[in-house]
């Protein structure tokens, strides 16, 4: 399985374009006709007509036929078997996935790893809780064969865990497809950064489905080509149409030609060339020109043990240390740690000649493949590609410090760098900011046929990074609050959760967001902290905020200041606006209060006329706090009419208008804190936030039909009044 897999993107393979072509040009050869013959033949004939074109790498023809054989027999296990197999060939991870899990239905004995290959599928698919129940069945299903498979599933079980994990926490970077100026419908590869102005790539340059004829091999052999970024325009990357790169004789008309990397000192030119051979293998050698006399020598094919056992492919030529290294993959016996490994040789300063080539060495090769190294001399790194570490679906892009032969910390660059698709060809630019290209088959690839058949070359545009942290404090004490879950949501209402233990928590914040930051523990009330990354610009250096929320005890009596009503109206004057705003964000920001809001009036007319206008005014606050968000549910609007007057009306039988005007009062009351609604999700519990969501609504439910304990009759007086902080 390995072997067939990695030609579907390795190097300059292209074998979705091989694939396609070859699939092609067995329609035009029938399905041009009136009548295709194939179809007529009977069921056996038609079968290994199929099988042939299976057998020769013609998997999308192939499916055609399967299809109308499983039309006749809709339960047979091996043509239900191979569609998987070429589904899984042209990487439509979807209906891989579906044959995979019904061959195995209909006949687990017969194809005993079908289930593990479907776990595998539904992995590349990112469906991650589906993936790991598979690969469990699997192990749980073959309690004592397979161990190597077994192990395998452990592996890619912990690669699932890893990458929901990653989705959460995001690397501060964006991937943006490289556009139709680079990228077609076929595959593209081995992006190199000619400074900052242009890029080298690979690719046929073809975006429909092209015809194999040996006669015509120019249409769709892949070949250099290059494309300059444009200039005076807003977006950023933005690249002008490809032209072919002709600076030097490495094209070939009938070989594909990709892989290329300057020596650091730029005088010689690494690529690859790939040989069409029998049935529709490639084989891969490469190859070096040098500039002589003002013009690039013809390209040779490199021997010392480089070229010649196996197929050799993606040079790139660094600077580790005070040595000049080529690193290659392949796919050679001799002291091969299984698949393609990462070698490396040694350049001779004297001679310029090529010591014998070294395995890289178990601290980076696996037993399955490592492919597109490339090693940054400024950090002395090595970047490479591979399915045999832990990873988030087929092939990962890794970093490892050290080099040439020993390397340490072995990292998964993360997410949305790695995806559930495969993730290949990782380099950075030569200057600047540590911006980078990589290749992938991720969904918003431009397709030819399922939206993950193919290879595209995709901008990596690295972030500052952004960060808020704080403490939170008891404003009385002003000592830590532990155990507070910190709440950060942006304008969206996206939400992050910071569960602190200790008082202190810190954040990740990307460009273009307003954040809002507030504390959550039960019987405290929360300020809140406001951060904003509006204009912050992607060029502008790494920075960290720092800010502090202050928790109180919640006491149950407070009122909020002009809060203010006309002479014997409801409507709210608008002075009390920016009051009721910050009542507004005092609800948002504790969500588990509910409150009583109470109105009063002045002694002028009779207490009926008062209790009347006095609710009126209490609602009219209630409604103002509904439309601006607060669930109409948290608040019960009460009017007291002239009761608890807080200053006189009347001073030694005079009118005192001061006095009416503080009357004519809104009050709040806190009469519940409910514990299931305070925290919306808290990272150290089990359960992912929609589970604990719902868990909270059954909480929520069951203490909806308890007793409610708090007072809902008329307020303490005996409590002096305490004012709402002012944020």
């Amino acid at each position: 399985m390995r072997k067939n897999w990695l030609f579907l993107f390795l190097a300059i393979i292209l074998v979705t374009v091989q694939y396609n072509a070859n699939a092609q040009a067995q329609k035009e050869k029938y399905r041009n006709k009136a009548n295709d013959p194939v179809e007529k033949l009977p069921y056996y004939k038609k079968l290994r007509w199929a099988d042939g074109l299976f057998r020769a790498g013609s998997y999308f023809n192939a499916i055609d036929y399967y299809q109308q054989l499983k039309q006749e027999q809709e339960r047979n296990v091996y043509l239900t078997y191979q569609l998987a197999e070429c589904y899984l060939m042209t990487r439509d991870y979807v209906p891989a996935a579906q044959y995979y899990q019904e061959a195995y239905t209909y006949d687990s004995k017969l194809y005993p790893e079908a289930i593990f290959k479907a776990a595998l599928m539904l992995k590349q698919q990112g469906e991650y809780q589906s993936a790991i129940a598979t690969f469990n069945k699997f192990i749980a299903d073959n309690p004592k064969t397979y161990k190597k498979l077994k192990k395998r599933s452990l592996r890619e079980i912990e690669g699932c865990n890893m990458a929901m994990n990653s989705i959460k926490d995001p690397q501060a970077v964006n991937v943006v497809n490289a556009g139709p100026n680079v990228n077609s419908a076929y595959t593209e590869l081995s992006p190199y950064p000619l400074g900052d102005t242009a890029l080298l790539f690979s690719s046929m340059r073809q975006n429909s489905e092209v015809e194999v004829d040996k006669r015509r091999r120019d249409e769709y052999m892949a070949r250099f080509m290059v494309s300059r970024k444009q200039t005076h325009v807003t977006e950023v990357d933005s690249f002008q149409w490809p032209l072919t790169f002709v600076d030097g004789n490495f094209n070939k008309s009938n070989a594909h030609t990709g892989n290329g990397s300057y020596s650091p000192g730029g005088d010689r030119f690494y690529f690859t060339r790939c040989a069409e051979q029998d049935s529709m293998k490639v084989m891969c050698n490469i190859y070096v020109s040098k500039f002589e006399g003002a013009k690039w020598s013809e390209p040779e094919l490199l021997g010392e043990g480089i070229n010649g056992d196996g197929s050799n492919t993606q040079p790139f030529c660094a600077k580790v240390g005070k040595k000049e290294v080529l690193f290659f993959s392949s796919n050679r016996t001799l002291q091969s740690r299984g698949g393609y490994d990462i070698w490396y040789s040694i350049i001779d300063p004297r001679n310029g000649t090529y010591r014998r080539p070294q395995n890289a060495g178990k601290q980076i090769n696996t037993d399955l493949d490592e492919i597109t190294p490339y090693y940054d001399s400024r950090v002395s790194k090595l970047y490479f590609s591979s399915n045999g570490w832990v990873s988030f679906g087929g092939f990962d892009i890794y970093s490892a410090d050290g080099g040439p032969s020993r390397y340490r910390n072995v990292q998964n660059l993360g997410y949305p760098i790695n995806t559930c698709a495969d993730e290949l060809y990782y380099i950075k630019d030569p200057v600047g900011k540590p911006d980078a290209y990589l290749v992938s088959n991720r969904i918003g690839s431009i397709a030819l046929k399922n939206p993950t058949c193919c290879d595209d070359i995709w901008r990596i545009q690295y972030e500052p990074k952004l960060m808020v942290t704080g403490k939170v404090v008891n404003r009385k004490s002003q000592q830590p609050v532990e155990g507070t879950v910190v709440k950060m949501v942006d304008q969206k209402g996206d939400l992050q959760t910071f569960n602190s233990t200790d008082g202190t928590f810190g954040f990740n914040m990307s460009r273009g967001h307003s954040y809002v930051i507030t504390g959550d523990k039960q019987g405290y009330s929360s300020t809140r902290a406001s951060v904003s990354t509006m204009e912050i610009k992607r060029s502008d250096p790494d920075d960290t905020v720092t800010v502090t929320i202050y928790m109180d005890s919640i006491v149950h009596d407070f009122h909020v200041d002009n809060v203010y009503y006309d002479y014997n109206k409801s409507d709210l004057r608008p002075e009390s606006t920016p009051s009721l705003d910050s009542l507004v964000n005092f609800m948002k920001d504790n969500g588990s209060l509910t409150v009583e809001i109470y109105s009063y009036c002045d002694s002028k007319g009779n207490d009926k006329y008062n209790d009347e206008l006095s609710q009126k005014r209490a609602q009219s606050v209630l409604d103002y706090l509904d439309k601006n968000g607060i669930d109409k549910g948290r608040m019960i609007a009460k009017g007291f009419g002239k009761k608890f007057a807080v200053a006189p009306n009347e001073v030694k039988g005079k009118d005192n208008p001061q006095g009416r005007q503080l009357n004519r009062r809104t009050e709040f009351r806190i009469v519940t804190d409910v514990p299931a609604r305070r925290i919306i999700f808290n990272s150290s519990k089990p359960g992912t936030m929609d589970q604990q969501e719902r868990n909270l609504l059954i909480n929520q439910n069951v203490n909806d039909d308890e007793p409610d304990g708090g007072d809902k009759g008329e307020p303490d007086l005996a409590k002096p009044g305490n004012r709402v902080n002012k944020q």
